[in-house]
């Protein structure tokens, strides 16, 4: 070929390689979720966490991939699970239960993880300080068993008839049922109601329970803030409508049926969460971001469970109350 013929093909070549440092894009980051429940349980929580990662510019599917782990209940698989997150290199856990924070500690010392725990995180070892925590692990303690005293009151004073009062607890998360029982023991004290503990860990359980509760002649039932109510938290509001019985529960329990909720925003901690992941996505160290408390709690009742009681609630419940679902 002559060298002129051969200068003039390379002039019609419009590619032929890329210049140095625009051969690729940017990988897309991807982000590790983690929950002790299923998918179909945390739907509102993870339409939140991915509000708060938009908020930071990750879009799922554009600008971050999600890769999901959900526990379906069962704490025994967390440990696999948050080791598969570490194989995939995922460059942030998010952790949506307090055993899924537990495992992914466990499982890795440098890829960030940030947590949604009910249970306070300092007494259950994954943090050691709420301020510039250190390491690799920050997130946000949602206060459930704190509130104990202030839930039982207002369930009092929705339902003052009901002087014996039954407690739900899963004696196999002793960090969320020990301060429970404690908490309501006192509080049904100052108050003058009779308390009593009844246990249960799962579906079954929960039926056997309520069969107790109902031989007791409780005239309430207080729901303590282990994940596996809020899994099971259709059939807990059926129970109690069944039977009854005035129930305060947590989370989305009242959108199920129950009577009332008294607690923290918990969505808008899952949406601070993909907040703090998107933060670090940009370069923020996990350690260096404090672990947050709530500072806004809502008040909710349902009119339609009432009516179904037979209960009239009390206008100045209503008039405090956020949330009243006619």
């Amino acid at each position: 070929m002559r060298r002129r013929d051969f200068v003039s093909m390379l002039g019609g070549v419009t590619i032929a390689y890329p210049l140095a440092g625009h051969a690729q894009q940017p990988a897309v980051p991807v982000v590790g979720w983690m929950s002790l429940h299923s998918l179909a349980a945390t739907q509102t929580f993870i339409a939140a966490f991915r509000k708060g990662l938009a908020d930071m510019g990750f879009v799922e599917g554009q600008t971050v991939t999600i890769e999901y782990r959900p526990g379906d209940g069962r704490t025994e698989q967390l440990p696999e699970l948050a080791a598969e997150l570490v194989r995939r290199r995922v460059a942030v856990i998010m952790a949506a239960a307090p055993a899924a924070a537990l495992g992914a500690k466990r499982a890795t010392q440098t890829i960030p993880i940030v947590f949604v725990s009910g249970a306070d995180p300092l007494k259950i070892g994954l943090v050691s300080r709420f301020n510039f925590p250190g390491g690799n692990v920050t997130g946000f303690h949602i206060q459930y068993s704190e509130l104990t005293g202030k839930r039982l009151s207002l369930l009092h004073e929705m339902v003052p008839r009901a002087t014996r009062i039954a407690v739900l607890v899963n004696p196999a998360n002793p960090s969320d049922a020990e301060p429970v029982v404690r908490n309501a023991t006192a509080a049904g004290q100052a108050l003058g109601l009779d308390i009593k503990v009844f246990n249960a860990s799962g579906s079954a359980e929960i039926d056997a329970a309520f069969a107790g509760i109902v031989r007791w002649r409780a005239g309430a039932v207080f729901i303590g803030s282990d994940p596996v109510f809020l899994d099971q938290r259709a059939q807990i509001a059926a129970l109690a409508v069944r039977h009854a019985l005035a129930a305060s529960g947590f989370g989305n329990g009242i959108q199920a049926g129950e009577l009332m909720n008294y607690g923290p925003d918990s969505l808008d901690s899952f949406r601070q969460a993909g907040v703090y992941v998107g933060r670090i996505l940009k370069g923020e160290k996990a350690g260096d971001l404090p672990v947050v408390q709530p500072s806004k709690y809502i008040l909710s009742v349902n009119l339609r469970t009432a009516k179904a009681l037979g209960l009239m609630i009390p206008q100045t419940v209503l008039l405090r109350a956020d949330e009243v679902i006619q």
